[in-house]
């Protein structure tokens, strides 16, 4: 039996696109085994979203001919979209495949087995495509398990590269995404998380203008609020899917805030209250050479209005420092801005130049050291929120859905998340005898009052 070894860079949705390759390995006979080992073909997911991302990959790809001179090597994904030249050229690279091409990965190897002739498979993602049906029947994850329902972005933010490694907005049908819902309720899992490049974008491809873009692409369109009803039809649909007990919500823009979004789904006890809702600075100057669409006023307003719908909800973040033109006065800005919210957790990315970007060309341009400065002195801002959240749970009955056992202070616990997304932990035991919590096992559901905090993890009374 062949073996293949997977080895994975990048987003939710690279993850998600791993499995899917890994199941259609499985299904035609091969063995999958660690990355580590010694493999007939080895699979790299690639990622671009960085120039470190891009030598990552080129890394990965290196190291794994390296390994075995003798495997199939291939390289999948956003940097075999960006640089295909590069990838098709590199000597270790032996099959390329494009983003929109990946459910096609055992014929294409299996090609190229029988000929040992280099395999280009990419596509052009600048023009309209067809969203790439796949799906999983399992997961590497025993409880919670990511859904791509969404692919492609339209928004063309000064920095990101994304939107040509990925292309156009493209959805994913309704009919699929319950089908493979459906799947996995069946096989046990209990909680999803509704996922894509742009969440946000779910179903605009739907409504085109009279140019046939998708209605985010259209300036006057995306500037104002809307209600993205094809979302939420998606998200009612999960809902009533058996078995199913929570569902988050991926990443997601400001502008899908609206009053009538959230009243659908703060009446649904199934969605959790957990929304990371993209920001990227807190200056509304760095915004605008940033290309978002919103002001900080308008990310303020949305954020109250969560608060409004769902009690005490977990908001976090991703935010940039060191953007071009950023200076001191524009991230001391940001800073307050941060405080001003509150978030539960903020990802705190250093700006990193990507050719063929607008922003890499753009004046200004900071140091690695005003950089690594500036995330240092918002990561222990942001650490310092998120232990302000945490501990304003204790006291209070928390449900945890469980994932594993691990020692936690000493003593087998019982750990997961709660539904706002905070690590919590149980004791197996209680004062050394079996209690009734240990005849709960992985995939469980368990309420209890969290008493105190822990490395991290909310500490649950059993």
């Amino acid at each position: 039996m062949k073996t293949v070894a997977f080895h994975n860079l990048g987003c939710k949705v690279n993850s998600y696109e791993m499995e899917v390759m890994q199941q259609k390995f499985k299904e035609s006979g091969y063995s999958i085994v660690p990355f580590d080992d010694i493999a007939d073909i080895y699979v790299i997911n690639t990622c671009t979203v960085t120039a470190i991302a891009d030598h990552k990959s080129r890394q990965m790809l290196h190291r794994a001919k390296k390994r075995n001179p003798e495997a199939v090597v291939v390289a999948a994904g956003c940097y075999a979209q960006t640089d295909t030249e590069g990838a098709a050229l590199d000597s270790s690279v032996d099959v390329v495949i494009g983003n929109n091409r990946k459910s096609e990965i055992v014929k294409l190897v299996e090609d190229y087995i029988d000929d040992r002739s280099k395999r280009v498979t990419v596509d052009d993602l600048s023009i309209p495509a067809a969203y790439e049906e796949s799906g999983i029947d399992y997961s590497c994850e025993r409880t919670r398990v990511d859904i791509k329902i969404q692919d492609g972005c339209d928004q063309f933010c000064t920095y990101c590269i994304i939107p040509t490694a990925r292309g156009r907005v493209r959805s994913r049908g309704a009919d699929s995404i319950v089908k493979e819902i459906k799947r996995l309720s069946e096989a046990g899992f209990k909680e999803v998380v509704l996922t894509g490049i742009h969440l946000s974008s779910y179903g605009l491809d739907m409504h085109r203008d009279d140019c046939g873009r998708p209605l985010s692409y259209n300036r006057a369109a995306s500037d104002k609020d809307y209600t993205n009803e094809d979302l939420i039809g998606i998200i009612d649909a999960v809902s009533r899917i058996e078995g199913i007990e929570r569902i988050r919500l991926g990443s997601l823009e400001p502008r899908v805030i609206t009053e009538e979004f959230l009243a659908a789904i703060s009446a649904d006890p199934k969605v959790c209250p957990h929304f990371h809702l993209s920001l990227q600075s807190g200056c509304d100057a760095t915004l605008k050479r940033m290309n978002r669409r919103y002001t900080t006023g308008e990310y303020y307003d949305k954020v109250k209005l969560i608060r409004e719908y769902f009690n005490a909800p977990a908001i976090t973040t991703d935010i940039i420092v060191g953007f071009p033109g950023e200076d001191e006065e524009e991230f001391n800005t940001t800073v307050d801005y941060v405080q001003k919210i509150g978030f539960y957790e903020t990802h705190v990315f250093k700006y990193s130049k990507r050719k063929g970007t607008l922003a890499a060309d753009m004046p200004g341009q900071n140091t690695e050291k005003i950089k690594a400065l500036r995330s240092d002195i918002l990561l222990r801002i942001c650490d310092e929120n998120r232990l302000k959240f945490i501990e304003a749970h204790t006291g209070r009955e928390c449900e945890i859905l469980i994932e594993e056992e691990k020692i936690v202070d000493g003593r087998p616990m019982l750990v997961g998340h709660t539904r706002d997304y905070i690590p919590a932990a149980i004791p197996s035991y209680r004062d050394g005898d079996k209690a009734s919590v240990d005849t709960l096992q992985r995939g469980d559901i368990i309420r209890a009052v969290a008493g105190r905090i822990y490395d991290g993890y909310l500490v649950l009374e059993a």
